[in-house]
């Protein structure tokens, strides 16, 4: 009698699963994941191999500032230069403008009070350079500190080296210069080391320490060492160095930075509080900013919000957290901190690890406990818990999805939701089927970043490791297909996407997501097939599949793999039969391959593309030996994204085990 071969199906879905036993999850659940890297469960149904990044703008930004070359007539092997926010690192390389040639930093002496370095360089000066001359770096080895995508501004705002820059796509510029009005000299023969100056539009925001300044008429570049007072615009500056020469009277003073430098962590939020859209920045060390279109003001009137590492704005309000205090600003005005206007302040009971604006209040989060403010002015803001037991670890963790909020505490990621009783909270773990992997992903010293890629209902977890090189960078990816539910989200892993600090957004109907990494660029996710360059590998592997009965042996036949390709696919597939013992003889691995010749809409070249191809679906793959359970385990390399779909394991009954 012939073999009667039968059809095993199964529909990929539920993501990945370390919370079950082998035999369990193969029987429960045969279409989640023992192993899922760099595909992610898609809301239109199976495994989808992840988009790649690629750089959001071609330039890379500034490492060190706007550096220029401080004084005329330097030739040789040294070069002083000015405008430096942070100590340029032995092997760093730039240009300098009007003089030939590449130059590499073989050693560096640092003056951050001055914000001057000498360089001693190789090869030596081409020529002299002019005074004030730009360097431009073509390597150097800064971190990025800070990166969010503005919806309203169509930009990208970046920290680097202790200058704020943004860019559309198209090169960078510098955002981080002040505006103090038309400040002038005031009175001719001055000397020294202070500048008497008038022209400042505001009494109330004057220069700052660490502010540098080039003077019409004379070289260098000059720093302010102490903050200033100002009375009816006039004001004197102690600066460093002493004036080169004698500027003229009434000569124009170009302001050209403000510093931030200290910060390790940007954080950002945009706010809209008159009808004009702004950005407000923190960065843990320095004094906060607020950006509007090109025009950018540090906020000088509170010391109490000096080095704040986190702000929200909430009921037309700042909230400033530093330390265990939360300071709150005037309503509609974020440069007002005057009590008799509205402004406040309150203790959480620890060190801010958080805030997050959510319905009609403000969750507070710290590593141990999570409180929340509601009301809406200073008349009535109230403080109450929500939990004493979870905290967050990070608060650059902290995101929105589906209505509620996901969040890092240390066993995984939690789920802060409301719940049918008013003024109740929801506190499940969302990563329970993952929890394996978060028991060794969350550990001290490791630095985490998320966005939302909210077209597709995802919440994508990043870390940062400075030790860890990006290849085997680890990172999670959960997909949430119900929402106000923290058992909906299927998750999955990536690998080779390294991320200190992350953002996304949408803008006319577009969602930009962007990152950085130790590097020097800005990365756009969800853009490309690769990462800037790099093959994507990915892997899937099914559970220990018992095909109906795990006492009955399966003779193997076929494997029909379904998948809806986005170009050429290739890649291996393999079997490993009865949980991979070492006594059991396992099949040779099996190439699979498919996409066929096509060309998707607006992707087309002339003469080189393949127009009306139909896209082969299906990998079959012959297989053989026997069996009580199975797993097949994929790895493809590189190519173009693609989505598995289904997987029939064609097969014959034999006897009990």
């Amino acid at each position: 009698m012939p073999t009667q071969w039968e059809s095993f199906p199964v529909r990929l879905a539920g993501g990945l699963v370390s919370n079950l036993s082998r035999l369990q999850q193969g029987l429960d659940q045969p279409g989640s994941a023992r192993v899922l890297i760099n595909f992610e469960p898609s809301i239109k149904g199976g495994y989808r191999r992840i988009s790649g990044f690629t750089k959001f703008d071609e330039t890379m930004v500034q490492p060190y500032g706007s550096v220029v070359v401080q004084a005329s007539g330097q030739t040789g092997s040294v070069l002083n230069v000015a405008d430096v926010h942070e100590t340029p690192v032995i092997a760093d390389t730039f240009t300098i403008a009007g003089v030939a040639g590449t130059y590499t930093v073989t050693s560096v002496t640092f003056d951050s009070v001055n914000k001057t370095a000498v360089l001693s360089i190789t090869p030596a000066l081409d020529s002299s350079p002019a005074d004030k001359a730009a360097v431009t770096f073509t390597f150097g080895q800064s971190l990025i500190e800070g990166v969010h995508y503005s919806s309203f501004a169509s930009k990208v705002y970046t920290m680097r080296g202790g200058t704020l820059w943004s860019s559309s796509g198209s090169g960078w510029t510098k955002l981080s210069t002040p505006d103090y009005g038309t400040p002038l000299v005031s009175g001719a023969g001055q000397a020294g080391a202070t500048l008497v100056m008038d022209g400042i539009a505001s009494d109330a925001y004057v220069p700052q320490q660490g502010d540098t300044f080039s003077v019409a008429g004379i070289e260098q570049v000059y720093t302010v060492l102490a903050d200033t007072t100002a009375t009816t615009g006039a004001a004197t500056l102690s600066i460093s160095p002493s004036l080169a020469s004698s500027p003229a009277d009434n000569a124009v003073i170009t302001f050209l930075s403000s510093t931030h430098t200290g910060g390790t962590s940007v954080r950002f939020t945009d706010f809209n509080f008159d009808g004009t859209f702004k950005t407000v920045l923190v960065d843990n060390f320095n004094k906060p900013a607020v950006i509007s279109g090109v025009d950018y003001k540090t906020l000088q009137g509170s010391q109490d919000v000096v080095g704040a590492e986190y702000v929200a704005s909430f009921k037309d309000h700042l909230f400033f957290a530093k330390g265990n205090t939360v300071v709150i600003t005037a309503p509609f005005d974020e440069t007002s901190f005057s009590v008799a206007l509205g402004a406040a302040s309150y203790r959480l009971p620890n060190e801010c690890t958080g805030l997050k604006a959510f319905r009609d209040q403000l969750i507070n989060f710290t590593e141990t406990n999570i409180t929340r403010i509601s009301g809406s002015s200073s008349a009535d803001w109230r403080l109450d818990p929500i939990t004493t037991g979870i905290g967050c670890v990070q608060g650059d963790t902290i995101q929105e999805v589906g209505g509620d909020i996901l969040f890092l505490a240390p066993d995984g990621i939690r789920f802060l939701g409301a719940t049918d009783r008013i003024g109740d909270f929801s506190l499940a773990l969302a990563s329970r089927q993952i929890q394996e992997e978060f028991q060794n992903y969350v550990s001290p010293g490791s630095k985490y970043c998320s966005l939302l890629v909210r077209e597709k209902n995802q919440y994508r977890l990043m870390k940062y490791v400075s030790t860890t090189n990006k290849q085997n960078t680890i990172g999670y990816i959960g997909t949430q297909f119900l929402d106000q539910n923290a058992q909906s989200l299927a998750w999955s892993s990536t690998k080779g996407i390294k991320a200190y600090r992350a953002s996304s957004a949408y803008s006319n109907d577009t969602e930009v997501s962007v990152f950085t990494n130790d590097g020097e660029y800005v990365y756009r996710l969800e853009s490309g097939s690769d990462f800037d360059g790099l093959a994507i590998t990915s892997a899937y592997s099914t559970p220990f599949m018992a095909v109906n009965d795990p006492s009955v042996r399966k003779t193997a036949y076929k494997v029909k793999t379904y998948f809806d390709p986005e170009g050429v696919v290739t890649g291996t597939l393999n079997l490993r039969y009865d949980f991979n013992v070492p006594s059991k003889i396992q099949p040779k691995s099996s190439a699979v391959s498919g996409g066929g010749s096509f060309t998707f809409y607006g992707g087309a070249i002339y003469g080189a593309s393949t127009y009306g191809g139909v896209p082969d679906t299906v990998f079959e793959t012959q297989v053989v030996g026997s069996f009580f359970t199975a797993s097949l385990q994929y790895v493809f390399e590189g190519g173009a994204p693609f989505t598995l779909d289904t997987i029939i394991l064609e097969y014959s009954t034999e006897d009990k085990k």
